[in-house]
């Protein structure tokens, strides 16, 4: 996917979204060239902020979590991110049939890929030390892929007029929402499992 036209894809229903259907990435390879390096980025700013700022952000573990306790949960937590974006593209190709469209598996998949590319990069914003910061950059991160959800409908699965697409974007953002808080009870799990193992 060419990045450089990921601006144009918050406000436009055209700009950024035809030159991706126009490349058609196809699943094997959005998946290699930007999902899996996408999903990288929350499991390691997981690590760091366990490892170099304990408690700052995310809640220190005690006794203090070690360096290959914190990459078994980042690897898991990676895994379960990549399994999270087929599962989501396969809901997006179930919710079609709420406005009578029957998306293919690469448009679902697409629009599963892209949607939460704020999300991978909100992680970042880890660097810096403090809750607030964190929050405000998590807040704007949800509203940034709800304006990716909302442009992308449209245009991938080639809705007649935008009110549908509001309607499957909804829908869309909602299974987003339950999505990202089963991969937060996820990586609790995860951490719970690997101290509870020592």
């Amino acid at each position: 996917m060419d990045t450089h036209n990921l601006p144009k894809m918050f406000w436009s229903y055209s700009e950024g979204w035809q030159d991706v259907i126009r490349q058609r990435p196809g699943v094997t390879r959005m998946m290699a060239m930007y999902v899996m390096p996408m999903s990288l980025i929350p499991a390691a700013m997981f690590m760091y902020a366990l490892l170099v700022t304990p408690g700052a952000v995310l809640p220190a573990v005690v006794p203090h979590i070690t360096t290959g306790e914190a990459l078994v949960v980042a690897t898991m937590f990676f895994a379960v991110e990549l399994g999270m974006v087929a599962l989501m593209a396969s809901m997006i190709q179930q919710m079609g049939d709420v406005v009578e469209v029957t998306p293919d598996y690469d448009d679902a998949f697409m629009l599963a890929a892209i949607a939460p590319t704020p999300l991978w990069l909100a992680p970042l914003a880890l660097f810096v030390p403090s809750v607030a910061f964190n929050v405000v950059v998590a807040v704007l991160a949800w509203i940034a892929s709800a304006a990716l959800i909302y442009h992308g409908v449209y245009p991938l699965f080639r809705l007649g007029d935008r009110s549908r697409a509001r309607v499957m974007g909804t829908f869309v953002l909602l299974a987003g929402i339950i999505a990202w808080a089963a991969l937060m009870v996820v990586l609790s799990l995860l951490l719970s499992m690997v101290v509870g193992l020592r």
